[in-house]
């Protein structure tokens, strides 16, 4: 049987440094081995989010004017992007992204710039600091190693309900202080991984993928997308 997700790919057009596009190269690789169709649409200023019109979410980073802009725009999507990630959609968020999630972020003027508060973390700003170099952690419920490089200035510090996507076994991750990295909120992962993340961590994509398959054909059989094994380097 042949499966299709459409995933909404936020603000593509603004928010595409450091190569992160690339995740959505490496989901449609890994989604091809599994007999799936992938049908991205690039959601952008004053476009429509519909919870109920995607199946999977990619949100990533850019500089900061481009993420200024688009924390005035995302303001009029915080009740869909709140429901979709509140009823478990799958959503994978990169630096800007990851931090537009959260409460707010200290810009680089010290300006203090809202998110959509649909996760309970914030961030702060360094003075003449940033974080960058490779970076490894192992997540603690599977037991994973996920391998990228980070390159941020802000220090994110996770809340309520929110767990880390790994623990620093080398690098700073979120904050430098407490050794998480990233973010698993139900179904949303965050990560400060550039590289991109997808491209060096062929597990994750499959978790998203998976997540995806279950919810939008939950009577399908997916034991053969559940079996098949993915190489961790694309």
């Amino acid at each position: 049987m042949n499966y299709s997700l459409n995933v909404a790919h936020l603000y593509g057009n603004l928010l595409n440094t450091y190569g992160d596009n690339g995740n959505l190269l490496a989901l449609k690789y890994y989604a091809k081995q599994m007999n799936t169709d992938l049908n991205i649409k690039v959601i952008s200023l004053d476009d429509e989010f519909k919870a109920d019109n995607f199946d999977l979410v990619f949100f990533g980073g850019g500089q900061d004017y481009e993420q200024l802009i688009v924390s005035k725009d995302i303001a009029s999507k915080k009740d869909e992007l709140t429901k979709y990630i509140d009823d478990g959609g799958p959503l994978l968020a990169i630096c800007g992204g990851y931090q537009l999630l959260g409460h707010y972020y200290i810009g680089a003027n010290g300006e203090k710039i809202p998110g959509i508060g649909a996760l309970d973390h914030y961030t702060l700003s360094q003075d003449n600091n940033r974080f960058i170099g490779n970076i490894l952690i192992k997540n603690k419920r599977t037991h994973e190693e996920y391998h990228g490089f980070e390159n941020h200035n802000g220090m994110t510090f996770l809340g309520k309900g929110e767990e880390p996507l790994g623990i620093v076994e080398s690098g700073h991750g979120n904050n430098g202080q407490d050794k998480t990295e990233g973010v698993i909120y139900k179904n949303v992962y965050g990560s400060y991984f550039h590289g991109p993340i997808l491209t060096r961590n062929g597990s994750l994509a499959k978790h998203l993928l998976i997540t995806a398959l279950e919810r939008k054909y939950p009577q399908a059989d997916l034991t053969q997308q559940r079996a098949l094994k993915i190489s961790e380097t694309f």
